[in-house]
């Protein structure tokens, strides 16, 4: 949980409870290497906070970079699919994906 304070700067002072990081803490975002030419799973980067999943050339979800969160979302159309996990950890948002079409 984070908390903010009010305070008279415009930049508010962010408290840091039992086991919550800071921003800062949290790892950067790089761009994710392609999948396997082999690869049941692949994933082609659409721009530069989103990647769209297929799983044997079928469109099943998508994963959007908020910050350091990967969000995924279910579904063949982006304006359709539904959000399923928030996660830190970019394999984990694939499998959520693949698992949850199968």
């Amino acid at each position: 949980m984070v908390l903010e304070l009010p305070t008279s700067s415009p930049r508010p002072t962010v408290l840091r409870s039992r086991g919550v990081r800071t921003l800062r803490e949290l790892p950067p975002r790089r761009p994710q290497q392609p999948a396997p030419p082999d690869a049941v799973v692949r994933w082609d980067r659409l721009g530069v906070d989103r990647y769209e999943v297929r799983v044997c050339e079928h469109v099943v979800g998508y994963i959007d970079v908020v910050g350091a969160v990967f969000v995924v979302l279910a579904g063949a159309r982006y304006d359709r699919a539904v959000e399923v996990l928030q996660t830190l950890d970019f394999d984990a948002a694939v499998r959520a994906i693949s698992s949850a079409t199968a």
